[in-house]
């Protein structure tokens, strides 16, 4: 059996010729294709506006920027993420305030948030970074009304769920990322994600200004329209209007851009994302059966309304020995994640042991089986029969 990874990209040829058709074109960079991807993003999730940046943690920092995070602001995320969730605060000086997941979900707990919240006066808190980890959707209709509450934005980091959504309390399916509860989601396009561009990531939002602000901050903090010119027209080397070539920097933005060779691979990937989910649903169901009311499995991800799968997650006992067993068969299961608050950066803040137990519980017993649309029903079956096999 030859290696099979957690995630694994697919590059069609399709995708190829996507790409070669925008490197013979006249722009590699700050060309059509950016706003094409970013239009055709926008509707398929179904937010208003979309901005395309060159990876999922510099949207993250785009988006503490646009808020406006300063120093010492407490900021509310989850341990059970990729470090970006966390770190995009710190980039701004903000303080970062873990809360513990929910050991059913796997998400952040709701209850933890309020009782945050509820411990300390209003005002305390500038925001919350709920992540749709695994692929399964936050309930950001409850997390919005708690905002609402306390005052608080919110930036929904998405990088594991496009395509995945919750029922809110109207029976009405709300995608991930659609910005009717969040200010701002986040998207990444690392190969193993759902829609690949290499690297690449993207920012949702239905909100106009937020909008405006994330495109100056992807470009230097550069403007270019005459209406939001501070210079003067003579300043600026004009007569009775501004030259063409004149440009403002009015923030200090970061080039944060994508490319147009990557936006042109992410469109031709979008075009079959709901293919791809349908096939990662499919291969979560199969694993849900196979596992169910064994004695080994501590919990699993399951079959859940709206999950987009990005990770398939067992929790086992004597993860380690299955872990090791697995790679002896050319399976290379992974480990999503080490609790964020015991990262050796995060300990010198004072977080250590014991303070989110259901989180570090989790760490404990937690393994990402193999789960890309490309993975056949033979590399499955022989992923569930290894397993089997190590605990039979």
């Amino acid at each position: 059996m030859k290696n099979i990874p957690y995630g694994r990209q697919n590059i069609t040829p399709e995708d190829i010729d996507a790409v070669i058709e925008t490197l013979k074109s006249d722009y590699l960079t700050q060309g059509p294709k950016i706003l094409e991807f970013e239009k055709a993003f926008a509707n398929y999730i179904g937010s208003e506006y979309a901005v395309a940046v060159a990876n999922g943690t510099a949207a993250l920092h785009l988006c503490t920027l646009a808020l406006d995070v300063k120093k010492e602001q407490k900021v509310i995320t989850t341990p059970i993420t990729f470090a970006a969730s966390a770190n995009c605060v710190r980039y701004c000086d903000g303080e970062v305030v873990f809360a513990d997941i929910d050991p059913e979900t796997y998400l952040i707990d709701y209850n933890a948030v309020e009782k945050l919240l509820k411990a300390s006066p209003k005002g305390t808190y500038s925001g919350i970074i709920p992540v749709d980890f695994a692929g399964r959707a936050v309930d950001l209709e409850k997390f919005r009304a708690l905002a609402d509450e306390y005052n608080l934005w919110i930036i929904e980091d998405s990088c594991h769920s496009p395509g995945g959504f919750f029922v809110d309390s109207k029976g009405k399916e709300q995608n991930c990322g659609n910005g009717n509860f969040a200010d701002l989601a986040i998207f990444s396009f690392h190969p193993v994600k759902h829609i690949a561009s290499g690297e690449g990531g993207m920012v949702t939002t239905n909100d106009e200004a937020l909008y405006h602000k994330l495109l100056q901050l992807r470009t230097h903090g550069i403007v270019k329209s005459e209406d939001a010119f501070t210079n003067s027209i003579e300043f600026a080397g004009g007569d009775t209007q501004y030259p063409l070539w004149y440009m403002e920097m009015q923030d200090l933005g970061f080039n944060y851009r994508l490319t147009d060779f990557q936006a042109a691979l992410g469109l031709s990937q979008l075009s079959r994302a709901d293919q791809g989910l349908a096939r990662r649903r499919d291969i979560a169901a199969t694993y849900l059966e196979a596992f169910k009311n064994q004695s080994f499995v501590k919990g699993q991800s399951g079959v859940i309304e709206g999950h987009a799968y990005h990770l398939y997650i067992l929790e086992v006992e004597n993860r380690l020995g299955l872990y090791n067993h697995l790679r002896t068969k050319n399976i290379f299961a992974q480990i999503h994640y080490i609790p964020c608050h015991l990262m050796p950066y995060y300990r010198q803040f004072g977080w250590k042991e014991g303070d989110m137990p259901n989180a570090e519980n989790y760490y404990k017993h937690c393994i990402s089986l193999p789960m890309y649309p490309t993975l056949t029903a033979e590399e499955q079956q022989f992923v569930i029969t290894s397993i089997h096999e190590f605990y039979d």
